[in-house]
């Protein structure tokens, strides 16, 4: 087999612009834009014991980020809830999966101006998602901080993840788990997560602009904190303040919630996961649990 497309992949199943197949068995063109470019969006919709998690929200996001960039959207809702149920489904069961979504500008000769009348191109997969292990949410995790080189329109999940690619390496070089960044004086996010600084039992966020993705988490915990009697706020966020924060959350689709006991080898807080992690991860699995009711 040619070394493009190796056996060690799996033969889970996927969907490539309406055809359902073999993940290893999947081919598109080399003038796609996505493949040349950069040029598409994605979205990872967690799937617990076969549920769809935040479905409606990723999709939404889905088509925010399509709208942006110029792209039709190839399916309405129950469109890519079809797709994703037939993905889900056909998989091998696994407690924790996700469900990847890609939608390209589609097939063209190489040129850096938009073309029009373009056919999508739409990919689909599901694997299993590794949950973080009990014994790393027990003691917190590490990481480092580092300016937000990347590009001004953070908003977009889009595939050209060159930046976010370079800003994890860092926290990899380090051992640590995550590459918090800063625009100037003020936190953005990380390199594939949003970062939360909890103050006086106060959880606050980067207000949701230019400069960061709006993970699904932004409306899920702020419903969560509403829940628990917490105090929510997005905000301009200092470094100084990220420096002084009693707790340090992450939230993505694979981490959920995660505390961080310790930034720049300094610990947070009193360097353990406090108490608002724990209110908020136990009220994140209490959402998961009703989901799937």
């Amino acid at each position: 087999m040619h070394p493009a497309f190796p056996d060690a992949l799996p033969s889970t199943p996927c969907h490539l612009n309406g055809d359902y197949l073999p993940l290893r068995e999947a081919r598109v063109s080399v003038l796609d834009r996505g493949f040349i470019f950069g040029d598409g969006v994605y979205e990872v919709v967690p799937v617990y014991d076969g549920h769809l998690f935040c479905f409606e929200e990723h999709m939404a996001r889905l088509a925010r980020s399509l709208d942006e960039l110029r792209i039709p959207n190839p399916h309405g809702l129950d469109g890519w809830r079809a797709i994703a149920q037939r993905l889900v489904r056909e998989a091998p069961p696994a407690a924790t999966q996700g469900l990847y979504f890609q939608v390209t500008r589609g097939v063209a000769m190489r040129d850096h101006a938009m073309p029009t009348g373009l056919v999508p191109t739409v990919f689909a997969m599901i694997n299993p998602l590794k949950p973080v292990p009990a014994e790393v949410r027990a003691r917190g995790v590490a990481c480092v901080s580092a300016e937000d080189f990347r590009w001004q329109k953070a908003h977009i999940k889009a595939t050209s993840l060159l930046g976010a690619v370079l800003a994890r390496q860092i926290s990899v070089e380090a051992g640590a788990a995550e590459t918090v960044m800063f625009r100037g004086d003020l936190l953005s996010e990380a390199s594939s997560s949003n970062v939360w600084v909890v103050k006086d039992g106060r959880v606050s966020g980067p207000q949701a602009d230019h400069r960061v993705l709006r993970g699904i988490r932004y409306g899920l915990l702020e419903r969560l904190c509403a829940r628990r009697g917490i105090p929510f706020a997005l905000r301009d966020i200092t470094r100084e303040e990220v420096r002084q924060a009693d707790e340090l959350l992450l939230s993505s689709a694979s981490k959920e919630v995660l505390p961080v006991t310790r930034l720049d080898g300094q610990p947070v807080g009193k360097g353990v996961p406090g108490p608002i992690y724990d209110c908020l991860y136990a009220a994140y699995q209490e959402a998961k649990q009703a989901a799937a009711a």
